[in-house]
């Protein structure tokens, strides 16, 4: 078996399986939901501290600012389910973030500026769109007077983020010959526009599929929008990450996910998407 081949497998698999935890735990339950982010945050605001201190010459304290990212998440998901916990565990976050700050005091690390800064960009880049999830997808029933749980959107919107995924592969690796120009030649060589518009266009036709199946009262073309919204933000997502890891110098953000790199190339495009469709469904939606 070549090499080529065990790597493709490998990432069959690992894809597979990620894919079963993602729906799984979105689907059964707020609580499963909860535990599946909380992980995948702790797991990428680790990573990220770990990248910046090995090739960014920052010292972060990983444990305590993946700490922090779950106290945020926790308070959210509290908040949105009606507890009144949500205030305390709120609270909790503060103080961390306050330790973050104030340590910084007296480890006499070589450059407490970029630590604080990093520290900052890590909680808005990747803390906050993952406290954001339980915004999609818990309401108040004005009928019951409680709190319901509604998957379908966030859901939807890692739906959307794979078929752009796959559209923008599937068209550019056929058509980049004829159509050869690039999306962002200077940070993604390999993206290209006519990749990046037949991604555009799976992900509208898979929005009319989620719209016949969903029954949410949502029209379709808010369901339109939604989904560019996902392709838009989630393909600035892609870039951002691509980014990073440029003026890092480094290829993958990690190998915890075989055939995939890290958690920060796994869910890149979900950190714009997130934030982008939760104002897009508050204003619009």
């Amino acid at each position: 078996m070549s090499e080529k081949l065990k790597n493709l497998i490998v990432r069959t698999i690992t894809g597979a399986v990620y894919v079963a935890l993602l729906l799984s735990c979105t689907l059964w339950s707020p609580i499963s939901a909860f535990l599946f982010f909380g992980a995948v945050a702790v797991a990428t605001l680790w990573e990220f501290s770990t990248v910046v201190n090995n090739h960014a010459g920052a010292s972060i304290v990983r444990h305590i600012n993946a700490l922090a990212g779950l106290l945020l998440i926790s308070a959210v998901w509290l908040y949105v389910s009606g507890s009144e916990s949500a205030s305390r565990m709120l609270g909790l976050y503060g103080m961390t973030m306050l330790y973050l700050f104030i340590s910084e005091l007296y480890r006499k690390a070589e450059n407490p500026l970029k630590n604080w800064a990093l520290v900052c960009l890590s909680q808005v880049y990747i803390a906050v769109p993952f406290a954001l999830i339980p915004l999609l997808s818990v309401f108040y029933d004005a009928e019951s007077g409680g709190y319901v749980y509604k998957w379908i959107y966030p859901v939807s919107i890692f739906v959307f983020l794979w078929s752009n995924d796959s559209g923008a592969y599937l068209c550019g690796s056929a058509l980049h010959k004829k159509f050869p120009a690039k999306l962002f030649s200077r940070i993604s060589p390999n993206k290209s526009w006519v990749g990046s518009i037949g991604g555009g266009i799976l992900t509208l036709l898979v929005s009319v599929a989620v719209w016949k199946f969903a029954d949410e009262g949502m029209p379709l073309m808010k369901w339109l929008g939604l989904a560019l919204v996902v392709v838009v933000f989630g393909t600035w997502g892609d870039l951002m990450e691509s980014l990073l890891k440029r003026h890092l110098g480094i290829k993958d953000s990690g190998h915890i996910l075989p055939g995939h790199g890290g958690m920060l190339d796994r869910f890149d495009s979900s950190l714009l998407a997130i934030p982008a469709s939760v104002i897009y469904l508050i204003y619009i939606g």
